[in-house]
């Protein structure tokens, strides 16, 4: 995400579902919103950590957004100590810690053939799915879309699903790590795990990078094809209409992004 110049246009936001709310993403601040046990809506606030020196570097700025993404979390945490992370449940801790094995034993046995990088890869995707079936996730998910949705429409409403995503790095994630796979296949026999650590956080960066592209160029016809996937995604698995109850937490969400960003107006 990139800093406005001009405080009278909209901020790009993002944000992350929670359990019990969502988190936040603004240029320079995060914020988020929770109903805790009570019924109460709490809401904090803060600036966030910046990898500043890497902005201007094609393939790292991407990973380094995501590494602040990653950092604000236990910010959060401290902050709203009631707060669900999406991988807290044991139910998701174990599906994620099984397809971590299962992956390592489908790659071992496969060789990093195709079939295996693509089994593997659909094995990663099970503990989210665990996580979206369980819970509010995918209901605050949809929540989170539609009330940055409403900002950005001027307060028209807002479809559950939306064109920034995370899912929409899904497909280009996958195809850049099968290329990653198959230029390692070629240039060594076996890997070592630091080799095919080095693959994936290229993977991201590509897919990253292909990402930001889509949205440089949203009306051209690769990219609508690009977002194809993501948008699938979202309406089949990653959200649920919110109810009007959790659709408030995501306003109040917003409402705090806007104020720790100083558009409070908006």
């Amino acid at each position: 995400m990139s800093d406005m110049s001009d405080t009278t246009d909209k901020l790009r936001l993002g944000g992350m579902a929670l359990g019990n709310g969502l988190l936040v993403h603004g240029p320079t601040h995060w914020a988020a919103a929770i109903r805790d046990r009570d019924g109460r809506i709490r809401t904090a606030s803060g600036p966030k950590p910046r990898l500043r020196r890497l902005d201007g570097v094609p393939g790292l700025r991407g990973v380094a957004r995501l590494g602040e993404a990653l950092a604000v979390i236990p910010l959060v945490k401290r902050a709203l100590p009631q707060a669900r992370l999406p991988f807290e449940s044991p139910k998701v801790a174990a599906a994620a810690a099984g397809a971590t094995v299962a992956a390592s034993i489908v790659r071992r046995r496969g060789g990093r053939s195709t079939g295996a990088e693509l089994t593997a890869a659909a094995i990663f995707v099970l503990p989210t799915l665990v996580a979206l079936r369980s819970g509010e996730l995918a209901a605050y998910h949809g929540a989170e879309h539609k009330a940055i949705g409403e900002y950005e429409n001027d307060g028209e409403p807002a479809p559950k699903e939306h064109d920034r995503c995370g899912s929409h790095l899904m497909a280009p994630l996958i195809a850049s790590n099968l290329a990653g796979a198959a230029l390692l296949r070629r240039a060594t026999e076996n890997p070592s795990p630091l080799a095919g650590s080095a693959v994936a956080l290229a993977s991201m960066g590509v897919a990253v990078e292909v990402f930001a592209w889509t949205e440089r160029h949203a009306d051209t016809p690769a990219a609508r094809a690009l977002k194809v996937p993501g948008h699938e995604l979202q309406r089949l698995i990653g959200t649920r209409e919110p109810s009007e109850a959790q659709l408030e937490v995501g306003r109040a969400a917003l409402r705090a992004i806007l104020e720790a960003e100083g558009h409070g107006g908006d």
